[in-house]
């Protein structure tokens, strides 16, 4: 795909190949925001783990402290009382088997899907779904859960989800261009925090590998690991 004349102006505008620090990284890509729309601002994190190994796969959630900056659409699969909270705590889809009709018919007009344990039998049927979007819901992340309203307030309050892809990257969104660059940092070091707290035993050799920061339209701008604050890269 033909780069933009701003993407390759603002790739000329610093050096790729160095490693910056996270403050440095930030600003510079904050810098390339552009008037348009509000940019998402990405975290791409090359881990040394193998994913084909089910005690290296890295997969939870994570609480950003200054939140994501997008309005987070949620799911519920549930019924009864839990239903009820759920819509009352502001979930945009509630349902049962009429929910899960809708979703196996193609409706995914949602960010995250949450269900409550009972609800899991009709839900593992809408794996063909929900699965190739990571929208399944799993315990490990805190999306199959009793406690439907804690689940939807934590999400749509800056919780998001991270997993290792099949090249060992852990892809998140720490925020927006118009967040200021301490927002920004604050998240930032809060998910490599979490991805250090959650380090597999058998993983060998250097961990967090790569570091890179982009915005939505953007060059990637590489960061040291080891001099993400907190970090023990």
């Amino acid at each position: 795909m033909a780069k933009s004349k701003q993407y390759t102006d603002n790739a000329r505008s610093y050096d790729r190949e160095r490693l910056h620090s996270d403050s440095e990284a930030i600003g510079i890509v904050k810098s390339f925001g552009t008037k348009k729309f509000d940019e998402t601002v990405e975290v791409v994190v090359c881990l040394g783990v193998d994913p084909r190994k089910a005690d290296q796969m890295i997969r939870g959630t994570v609480a950003l402290p200054s939140g994501t900056g997008k309005d987070v659409r949620v799911a519920v699969f549930a019924q009864g009382e839990a239903a009820t909270a759920a819509r009352e705590a502001g979930a945009e889809h509630v349902g049962a088997d009429d929910l899960a009709a809708e979703v196996e018919g193609g409706m995914t007009d949602f960010d995250i899907a949450i269900a409550t344990p009972d609800m899991m039998p009709t839900v593992g049927k809408l794996g063909r779904v929900l699965g190739p979007r990571g929208l399944m819901p799993n315990p490990k992340t805190g999306t199959v859960t009793p406690d439907v309203v804690k689940a939807i307030n934590e999400f749509k309050g800056g919780m998001v989800e991270y997993r290792t892809d099949r090249f060992a990257n852990v892809h998140v969104p720490i925020g927006k261009v118009s967040f200021d660059d301490a927002a920004l940092l604050t998240n930032l070091r809060a998910l490599v925090a979490e991805l250090e707290r959650v380090k597999p035993a058998s993983a060998k050799g250097k961990y967090v590998k790569k570091v890179v920061v982009s915005s939505t339209m953007g060059p990637g701008v590489r960061i040291e690991p080891a001099g993400i604050a907190g970090s023990d890269a």
